[in-house]
């Protein structure tokens, strides 16, 4: 269970968010970063294991993303920066869950994607969620991530003004047409 507070990550046994970024993946937590633009996809791959326990399966893991993403299967020797911008989204989403996080936190996923990929996408949210991986999801498209979610936040300015279970912000019309345009 993890619980976001001022700023600050509790989640297992890491208690202070601003730890070394090596500590934080080696106890299972991942953040999609932006795809490194220099280096090429199966490299990109490498870098989401260099904390992992699970290093040593890295050909093994490799190949697994490579089913799971088969587009990027295609282009496991082509440098990130030649890649449309929905292929990069997908190289970072991969990179983080490549180390099979307990956690991985995601931000704007489906910013650039094609719309057909964005529903494989959080068809792939929806598996990973049922195998117990925590998903902190930060998303724009409030239909798909409340279908995905427990609980839901909504933000303005940057200010939480409101915190409910999703079927909860569901069913209260008033935020729903204030903040989500659902």
């Amino acid at each position: 269970m993890a619980w976001v507070f001022h700023g600050g990550i509790f989640y297992s046994a890491i208690d202070d968010a601003r730890k070394h970024p090596r500590r934080i993946a080696g106890a299972g937590v991942a953040l999609r970063y932006v795809a490194a633009p220099r280096p090429a996809a199966r490299e990109n791959l490498r870098l989401g294991l260099v904390a992992s326990p699970e290093k040593k399966r890295e050909v093994e893991l490799i190949e697994g993303i490579a089913r799971i993403f088969p587009r990027l299967a295609e282009r496991l020797d082509q440098e990130a920066v030649t890649m449309s911008g929905g292929e990069q989204q997908m190289l970072a989403i991969a990179r983080a869950m490549i180390s099979k996080p307990d956690l991985i936190m995601l931000d704007e996923p489906s910013e650039g994607i094609m719309p057909v990929l964005v529903d494989e996408m959080f068809e792939l949210f929806r598996t990973m969620k049922a195998q117990g991986t925590t998903i902190l999801l930060v998303e724009q498209n409030v239909e798909l991530a409340l279908d995905i979610a427990d609980r839901a936040y909504v933000l303005d300015q940057g200010a939480v003004v409101y915190h409910a279970s999703a079927r909860e912000l569901l069913a209260d019309n008033d935020i729903k047409e204030r903040y989500c345009s659902v």
